[in-house]
């Protein structure tokens, strides 16, 4: 699996973690299910948090949304609440409904009260299309693939590219998909992890800018920006949630440093957590005190955020093979191009 460090791409100055992915934060897991074959392209990608029940223990997060085109299913109350209570699926745009259900199924399962003695469940899950190369009308997602994904989730090395969720991906006229990337940060003689994982699906054929300043061409003639991107941020520093919406914004940076303006059609959307401080379903007392990082401090976030992001999207590229579309357009692999044309040649 190429990288683009591989290619000698180098995103930032911050260190990476030791497998450059998300789950370089201790307890986050990601599997994937992928559908290939006889005009499908497609597949779900699950984040877990933490291995535990997220509904009894979630936790903190927050939601930044770049470019809101899109059809993701439990935003808002993220939003509104601070909070995570379920694993984090990524599939294409006609796929949410059967995530959802599995999210729903698995919550129940394991806590019978959902929805009759305690709360419902907020079940998340996030989109892009995938149309370009997969039958996005098939709607061939089922509930069974969530739950592949969600039981193949595994700590370790992430396997990136046209995988999963990321299988009929594209950005800036190449094939592209899932991604990830990680950076350690030092705070007070502690050393801490924040990793990204993307479903990369965005940017104008063109527009791509390398950290070398190259500029590829995957040889397309430029089209509107109607693509997506999801940015899904992981860190084991104490929070807030409004701190991890600050944070989750900095991806919007990662994303604009490589070339992309958010255009009118994109779904551009960021979800941050934090692994340090799980919140009780019930908690035992009426006040709840909680360890958060002084703004001083969050700088060295903002930065982390934006390198590990940019990182990311570039992995999922240089992972990525090439293929054709499902009308017979063709979408290179960024890694060959890197190849074809390394610096003197």
């Amino acid at each position: 699996m190429s990288s683009a460090r591989h290619f000698g791409l180098t995103v930032g100055q911050l260190p990476t973690g030791p497998h450059n992915a998300i789950t370089d934060v201790a307890g986050v897991m990601v599997g994937h299910r992928t559908l290939s074959g006889n005009g499908l392209a497609t597949g779900v990608t699950a984040i877990l948090p933490h291995g535990g029940d997220l509904f009894r223990n979630k936790v903190r997060a927050a939601v930044e949304i770049i470019n809101g085109f899109g059809k993701s299913a439990g935003l808002m109350q993220v939003a509104e609440l601070g909070l995570i209570e379920t694993p984090i699926l990524l599939t294409n745009t006609f796929s949410v409904a059967p995530c959802m259900e599995a999210l729903i199924r698995r919550a129940v399962g394991a806590n019978p009260a959902i929805g009759r003695e305690t709360s419902t469940v907020n079940a998340l899950v996030c989109e892009c299309n995938d149309g370009a190369i997969n039958d996005i009308q098939a709607m061939a997602v089922t509930p069974q693939d969530a739950f592949a994904a969600l039981d193949g989730a595994a700590s370790g090395p992430v396997e990136q590219g046209s995988v999963g969720a990321g299988c009929g991906m594209t950005s800036f006229g190449f094939r592209a998909g899932i991604g990830s990337a990680s950076r350690q940060i030092g705070i007070a003689d502690a050393s801490f992890v924040l990793g990204a994982l993307v479903l990369s699906n965005f940017g104008r054929a063109g527009d791509l800018i390398l950290p070398d300043g190259r500029r590829p061409d995957p040889e397309r003639l430029p089209q509107a920006e109607k693509g997506s991107i999801i940015v899904v941020l992981a860190t084991d520093i104490p929070l807030g949630d409004r701190q991890l919406q600050r944070v989750a914004r900095r991806a919007g940076a990662g994303i604009a440093s490589l070339g992309s303006f958010w255009g009118h059609g994109s779904g551009d959307i960021a979800i941050a957590f934090t692994t340090a401080d799980h919140v009780a379903h019930k908690p035992k007392e009426a006040f709840q005190s909680i360890g958060r990082l002084d703004d001083d401090q969050i700088d060295k976030l903002f930065q982390a955020a934006a390198e590990a992001t940019s990182e990311a999207v570039l992995n999922a590229m240089c992972a990525a093979r090439a293929t054709v579309g499902r009308d017979g357009r063709s979408f290179p692999s960024l890694a060959d191009w890197l190849a074809a044309f390394a610096p003197g040649t």
